[in-house]
């Protein structure tokens, strides 16, 4: 069924980016393996990052990427049918073991499997501390590990501000590393050490040579504050996610 659902959806997309004219442009495409097994694994600063990760994969090597994403977004009556279909794989956040466990298979299978191991979205655009269940799928699969990097698209839809899925000719780019295969004796917290620190150094290239500049002086959101831009510092940001989870975590208690 897979099959089935995940081209349209692409179709889709691809006929809105053209719409709305982004401005796509994917480095690093060679690097997607032609096959077999992987560990896609992106930063995360839009609610829109499994669409342009997943395009790059595409884009680079007609590879298909199942995201691991949270077990709501497969409630629902809408995307729930969609994500079933293309293969995404559900995490429920009480026990993550399941998914875990069905990623090992699909990548042991030959999938590509997507991963944001930053797990919530960065409010200050920067890496956020990486999770290493990444690395530790990678070793007990036996696939390698495909850094990639996202930028411009918290200008469409991100946490805390509006959405603007309309705004036009708004710059992506989606930058593709080179693959890291583990070794034998590689530990996973060293591996998501390497890992981030790879992708630090790739977010940071396409930060610089990013054509997108802020429209005026209340353009400046998007921007990290490193960058002078009015964006949260990591600590401001980190400060932000812990009280949302506090203020979601005493919801959930009122509930019962």
């Amino acid at each position: 069924m897979a099959e089935f659902v995940y081209p349209p959806v692409i179709g889709a997309a691809l006929t809105a980016f053209r719409a709305l004219d982004a401005r796509i442009k994917i480095v690093g495409a060679e690097h997607i393996p032609a096959r077999g097994g992987a560990v896609l694994v992106s930063n995360h600063i839009s609610y829109l990052d499994f669409l342009f990760a997943g395009l790059g994969a595409y884009r680079g090597g007609k590879r298909k990427t199942r995201f691991m994403a949270k077990d709501d977004v497969f409630k629902h009556r809408i995307s729930g049918p969609l994500m079933r279909g293309m293969k995404h794989i559900p995490v429920d956040r009480t026990d993550g073991q399941p998914a875990y466990e069905a990623a090992v298979r699909a990548l042991k299978a030959g999938e590509v499997v997507g991963v944001f191991p930053e797990a919530t979205i960065s409010r200050s655009f920067m890496l956020k501390k990486f999770k290493t269940g990444a690395a530790r799928m990678a070793a007990d699969s036996g696939t390698p590990l495909l850094p990639v990097v996202l930028w411009g698209t918290q200008q469409l839809w991100t946490k805390g501000r509006p959405k603007t899925l309309t705004k036009r000719h708004v710059p992506v780019t989606i930058m593709i590393g080179e693959p890291i295969h583990l070794g034998p004796d590689d530990k996973p917290v060293m591996v998501t050490r390497r890992l981030r620190a790879a992708m630090s150094e790739m977010l940071d290239q396409a930060q610089r040579e990013y054509p997108g500049k802020p429209s005026g002086p209340d353009d400046t959101w998007w921007l990290p504050a490193q960058l002078g831009g009015t964006a949260p510092t990591l600590e401001v940001a980190e400060a932000e996610d812990e009280a949302e989870a506090l203020a979601k975590a005493e919801r959930r208690a009122a509930r019962g």
